[in-house]
């Protein structure tokens, strides 16, 4: 076992999912301290959830602390969040902070390009049909009219953007991102114009307000999908579409969410393309007319 991880679990009794994790660790520490929950459970063979019990048995509160305490090991210093100070190479700790944050978001997009080719290596591992699930909620999204798009605090910028290119291709995208009363009324409005589905951008740390009102337009008559960062979400939902998110001690990155909420679109296009053709058109017309961008 790697020197720096033996302290931490030396004297503690480990389950043999437990102990599976921390033979991974041991054997792929200087690339492990850099994967979110859910990367480092499909690379280890296990449950998310049974990450972070391995992380909480070895006293941490959660993966997160776990990992900012294995960093250093690798980084030396006081890890890779330190954003100063030099290095014994000359490289600026900062710099270096830079490149594996890029680093690390290439290894959450290659996670979603081999889940869609079927070909993750990770022991245990499967396809899990992302492809089939992208294409067919893409045709029911884009036949749902209207089409409401949930996300609040973090998710809300998500949202967003979703918003703004769907409604490139969709007659009617409602965007939810503030609560109280106005979502509950904006999930009532939806469904009494004959809504039948509800996506749904609910990322880490999950606001109560949006996991509540999945659940409450479940009860209205909804169908009800989400994009998130994990299969086992701790909420229903009819149809999840998750992507890691790697979880910092500032702020978290979301670019492979992100990612699928596009390929969504794409599917979303390709099921009226009549109807997308046509509204591109026209909205390319539009933007002529009204001088909506600068011409290059």
């Amino acid at each position: 076992m790697a020197d720096g991880l033996e302290p931490l679990v030396q004297g503690r009794r480990l389950s043999p999912v437990q102990r599976r994790i921390a033979d991974y660790l041991s054997d792929h520490l200087p690339d492990a301290v850099f994967l979110s929950s859910v990367e480092l459970a499909e690379r280890a063979g296990v449950s998310q959830p049974s990450v972070t019990r391995f992380a909480m048995a070895l006293g941490f509160a959660g993966y997160p602390e776990f990992r900012r305490a294995l960093r250093p090991l690798v980084v030396g210093g006081n890890g890779v969040d330190d954003p100063g100070g030099p290095r014994p190479d000359g490289a600026a700790v900062g710099a270096r902070s830079l490149h594996e944050m890029i680093d690390q978001e290439i290894r959450n997009l290659t996670a979603i390009r081999d889940r869609l080719a079927g070909a993750s290596t990770a022991p245990g591992a499967h396809a899990d049909g992302l492809p089939g699930r992208i294409e067919g909620l893409g045709t029911a999204l884009a036949a749902c009219e209207p089409l409401p798009v949930l996300g609040l605090r973090v998710s809300s910028g998500l949202v967003a953007t979703f918003a703004y290119y769907a409604r490139r291709i969709h007659p009617d995208v409602r965007p939810l991102i503030h609560g109280g009363s106005e979502l509950t009324d904006g999930l009532h409005a939806a469904r009494r114009a004959g809504s039948e589905w509800l996506l749904a951008v609910v990322l880490p740390r999950y606001p109560a307000e949006a996991v509540q009102a999945v659940e409450y337009a479940a009860k209205l008559g909804f169908r009800t999908a989400v994009i998130t960062d994990r299969a086992e979400v701790p909420f229903p939902a009819d149809v999840v579409l998750h992507a890691p998110v790697w979880e910092r001690e500032v702020c978290d990155s979301h670019a492979g969410p992100l990612a699928l909420a596009m390929l969504l679109l794409e599917a979303m296009a390709e099921a009226a393309p009549l109807r997308t053709r046509a509204r591109l058109e026209e909205h390319e017309r539009m933007s002529g007319q009204t001088g909506v961008f600068l011409q290059p």
